[in-house]
């Protein structure tokens, strides 16, 4: 690494009270969430985001398919709730 590079993280990581690798690691973490994040984050349009509360407030009736599963959840684990 560059000799000013090693300085200036040197100088940040003193003015943080952290040791230089405390410094860079979390650094590193915090530029790793920020990736992640970027990549799991859901991002709607309000357009899409309207789609979805409709949804969730006004469901559509059960398919066959989600009656199916709900029987046989119900035959598996006894859930009266369902």
């Amino acid at each position: 690494m560059p000799y000013h590079v090693h300085e200036k993280l040197i100088s940040a990581a003193a003015l943080s009270g952290a040791t230089l690798n405390q410094f860079v690691v979390q650094s590193a973490l915090e530029k790793a969430n920020s990736v992640l994040e970027r990549e799991w984050v859901l991002k709607l349009t309000l357009r899409d985001a309207e789609k979805i509360f409709e949804a969730v407030d006004n469901p559509p009736p059960p398919n066959d398919r989600l009656i199916e599963a709900a029987q046989a959840y119900k035959k598996e684990f006894g859930d009266e709730q369902v």
